[in-house]
């Protein structure tokens, strides 16, 4: 770190929001290439026939909770609090299941340079 920069610091698992009606993306770093979230779920699993399909690689650990993904291929994968998934560029995949407490922490990175 820089002489003379300011660090900010926390603890993930405060200030969660009361149960709500969307999920909370709270943004906790970011630079040109890197973006680490917090996301709070209130069960909300992905609309019928939605799929993700980002164009970042994403590293997504749960926290809290209990979820289920399905991927385009037909794998199904269940987490619970601990498991995380490496989820690279274009991965088709949708959340299916998930608590209504669930915490995620995802990493989204960028392919290109800025």
């Amino acid at each position: 770190m820089k002489a003379g920069a300011a660090s900010l610091c926390g603890n993930v698992l405060a200030d969660r929001p009361a149960l709500g009606t969307e999920e909370v993306f709270d943004t906790l770093f970011a630079n040109a290439v890197c973006r680490v979230e917090r996301i709070v779920s209130f069960g909300h699993a992905s609309p019928p026939g939605f799929w993700y399909e980002q164009d970042e690689d994403e590293w997504v650990v749960l926290l809290v909770g209990s979820a289920v993904l399905a991927f385009a291929d037909g794998r199904v994968l269940g987490l619970h609090a601990g498991d995380w998934v490496s989820l690279p560029a274009q991965c088709r995949h949708r959340v299916d299941a998930v608590s209504d407490d669930a915490l995620w922490l995802a990493v989204h990175c960028r392919l290109d340079k800025p």
